[in-house]
């Protein structure tokens, strides 16, 4: 059933559709066409303690009597049962059978290809044990052939498959001195790790070791010790790292100038246009490609690009640097995870603790 909904600055469309499982984290697939596209969804049973990896393909209906409302409508296509509950999903952009990572609770990474045109899934690896426990973060290089992984163990993991073979090394052991929450690639051969302490990370492959920078997070000043739960970076400003956390907090580490935070919401402020929409946990903050206050282009590189997040409180905003806080959904239960899709970033869906997924298009 859809629903219309406005904000201050936009209408939405939201669309609701039950499932019969709770929804870990899910993504965007390549699209296809404008009217069939696909959604990869890391799922578990709490009945049977079994888990899975499903593709849905997303149908945009367009009704006959009225060309500018349509209803999308989601099929189940595929699903295979994972060893393991999954803890972090990522997928690379290759349109033609994207590669599909999964890491799990038990330590494992899990490499999958989807066939879009057959709306298949495919075994294609696995690392077994490479980390102590629970995968905090994984993310893929953009060719789709690397992955970096971060645990609470302290670890810090690189697997690359080449020549239909995987090979996997160690980066960083921390011992379970250090925990980490998140990690992202900021180029192929760099990428930013975060943690405990609201705390930031830049390693260089080509000068091992240890990172190459830090950000250590105590510009609360003792007031709280948070977590970073997730990370992003905008292809276009690699300098800049995107950061959401524990008690609402996102904030923006520039490299080019290291020594404070640029915060967006949260903790450390009382400018009332950095208030955040959410008094909890953000679990997702993705750079927002999509914005009706200003032309993208002409944003000045001293300003954060516009962020989106998703919050155990079910906040679902938008977040711009020295604007109010444009709140798109507030929900009764958390929203685990969200992703905007790359090639129509009007179209956002996420999973609502209360087994659902729901799809929002932005007019």
């Amino acid at each position: 059933m859809a629903v219309i909904t406005s904000s201050s600055s936009q209408q939405l469309q939201v669309h609701r559709f039950p499932q019969n499982n709770y929804i870990d984290s899910l993504r965007f697939l390549p699209q296809l066409s404008a009217f069939h596209r696909h959604i990869i969804l890391a799922t578990f049973n709490s009945d049977s303690s079994s888990s899975s990896i499903q593709i849905l393909n997303l149908i945009q209906k367009t009704s006959n009597s009225d060309s500018n409302s349509s209803s999308p409508e989601i099929i189940l296509q595929s699903s295979l049962t994972t060893p393991s509950r999954i803890s972090s999903l990522k997928t690379s952009q290759n349109p033609n059978k994207p590669l599909i990572a999964a890491s799990t609770f038990s330590g494992d990474l899990l490499v999958y290809t989807a066939d879009l045109v057959n709306g298949s899934l495919d075994f294609v690896d696995s690392v077994k044990g490479f980390h102590l426990g629970r995968v905090a973060g994984i993310d893929v290089s953009e060719n789709g052939s690397e992955f970096v992984s971060v645990g609470e163990d302290g670890r810090i993991n690189l697997v690359s498959f080449v020549g239909g073979g995987s090979s996997s090394k160690r980066v960083f052991d921390g011992n379970g001195l250090v925990s980490y929450g998140a990690v992202k690639w900021a180029s192929p051969v760099e990428f930013v790790s975060g943690g405990l302490g609201f705390g930031l990370q830049w390693w260089d492959q080509r000068r091992p070791g240890g990172p190459v920078s830090q950000f250590k997070g105590n510009w609360t000043r003792g007031s709280t010790s948070g977590i970073v739960h997730s990370i992003d970076i905008h292809p276009s400003r690699k300098h800049t790292c995107l950061a959401g956390g524990s008690s609402g907090t996102v904030f923006a580490w520039d490299l080019r100038w290291q020594q404070q935070p640029i915060i967006l919401a949260g903790v450390g402020t009382s400018d009332f246009s950095a208030l955040s929409p959410s008094e909890s946990d953000v679990w997702e903050v993705h750079y927002d490609n999509y914005t009706t206050s200003s032309n993208y282009r002409n944003i000045s590189e001293s300003r954060v690009l516009p962020a989106m997040i998703c919050s155990e409180d079910g906040i679902l905003a938008v977040i711009e640097q020295g604007e109010e806080p444009v709140e798109l959904l507030a929900e009764p239960c958390a929203i685990n995870s969200f992703d905007i899709d790359r090639q129509n970033p009007s179209d956002i869906v996420c999973s609502l603790e209360w087994e659902s997924i729901a799809i929002l298009t932005r007019s």
